[in-house]
């Protein structure tokens, strides 16, 4: 399948000089939070040997003088859900990778841009040109994501259609999409292009690395038939408030949520329906980020049934530290469920019974009540003959 990849490298530090256009010029960090370990999330450009996810002690023991910004999440994600919709008027297919890259699946377009090229034109004209967009089509989403990323300067896009073999022999190792320790094992075999690893035959391989090893021998060959995943064109609802001061109070974050779902239920197109999903995200002081997601079994139809299950979810992951801005984005909608309940009451206790089991599990994310079914009686060994399966398979 061919596939569109674009790719806006620095995508994070571009977001950043909208609003700081200072910065520019200036050597600048991008850091996030991961528990308590600080990650290099973005940096500016002219800073070469950094990697994203890269520990910030590591980093500055590169550019101690570099300035350092927290992550604003939210602000990159909103920037970039507006270019995916961009994206959208198109092409339907979409897949939102990660941010600042994206893959279009170009079925159907034939009748609406005569060549490759005035397809490319018409992508690219759509994401703003202060990011610098790169764009690479192949056959596959991994020979296009390196065609887009080695993407002549002069063009900013590359068309990978004879000469797959070539291109890709000399290109580094670190490309690939895997773990960093593999990549770090592949160098201590002394593994350090493409082309070694293609001429490779694959039992080797998936001796060192199990099923990943194919996986590895097949991308370094320029196959990829990992499927397309284009977004949902669903109606997503986005509530955000700042707070009058910063909180530590569980009561003021839950009163701020209680009032952004009132916002969200009040809407008219939510008449009828209930939330299937959302996401609760929360920046702090310093700009700290903190993000969760809640899945209902059955659509939550009003604010008390959301609200308790927000309140168990900020018990369960408390916030890194003084809240500041709150927002609620709703991702999936849905309609109430219909039930038939039974005549009789003890039917009807279990029933609220399995319910609510299967609730706590939703909640723990893990089967919590078993029941013992039996497997092989006829053993003569007594491990064999019973098994502890889920209640609620």
């Amino acid at each position: 399948m061919r596939i569109l990849c674009i790719l806006l490298p620095h995508f994070s530090w571009h977001c950043e000089t909208l609003n700081n256009p200072e910065i520019q010029g200036c050597p600048t960090i991008i850091t996030y939070n991961t528990g308590s370990q600080k990650l290099v999330l973005d940096y500016s450009p002219d800073l070469a040997g950094l990697q994203p996810e890269m520990p910030l002690q590591q980093a500055l023991a590169r550019y101690g003088e570099a300035n350092l910004l927290q992550a604003d999440l939210p602000c990159y994600r909103a920037i970039f859900e507006e270019i995916l919709g961009a994206l959208e008027q198109r092409s339907p297919l979409v897949e939102n990778a990660d941010l600042g890259q994206a893959y279009i699946g170009l079925e159907g377009l034939q009748m609406i841009y005569p060549d490759d090229r005035s397809l490319l034109k018409a992508v690219q004209e759509a994401v703003p040109a202060h990011f610098s967009p790169r764009a690479g089509l192949a056959e596959g989403k991994f020979p296009a994501y390196l065609a887009a990323l080695y993407s002549p300067p002069e063009a900013n896009y590359r068309i990978l259609t004879d000469g797959l073999t070539d291109f890709l022999k000399g290109l580094p190792c670190d490309v690939l999409p895997i773990a960093g320790k593999n990549k770090a094992c592949l160098h201590e075999f002394g593994l350090h292009t493409l082309g070694q690893l293609a001429a490779l035959s694959p039992g080797p391989l998936q001796a060192q690395f199990g099923p990943e090893g194919r996986k590895i021998r097949d991308l370094a060959r320029g196959r990829d038939e990992t499927p397309l995943y284009p977004r949902f064109m669903e109606e997503n609802i986005e509530e955000s408030t700042v707070l009058s001061s910063v909180t530590v109070s569980l009561e003021a974050i839950l009163i701020t949520v209680e009032g952004l779902l009132t916002r969200v239920f009040s809407r008219e197109s939510l008449k009828g329906r209930g939330i299937r999903s959302l996401h609760i995200w929360t920046c702090g002081w310093g700009a700290q980020y903190w993000e969760h997601s809640l899945q209902f079994k059955e659509p939550a139809m009003d604010i008390r049934s959301t609200l308790s299950r927000i309140k168990l979810l900020l018990e369960d992951f408390p916030q890194p530290g003084p809240v500041e801005r709150i927002g609620l984005k709703i991702t999936g909608l849905g309609y109430r469920n219909g039930r038939q309940k039974s005549l009789f009451s003890e039917v009807r206790a279990q029933d609220h019974l399995l319910n609510d089991i299967k609730q706590l599990e939703l909640r723990l994310g893990s089967p919590q009540v078993y029941k013992i079914k039996e497997v092989e009686p006829w053993s003569r060994i007594p491990e064999r003959r019973y098994a502890l399966a889920p209640l609620n398979p």
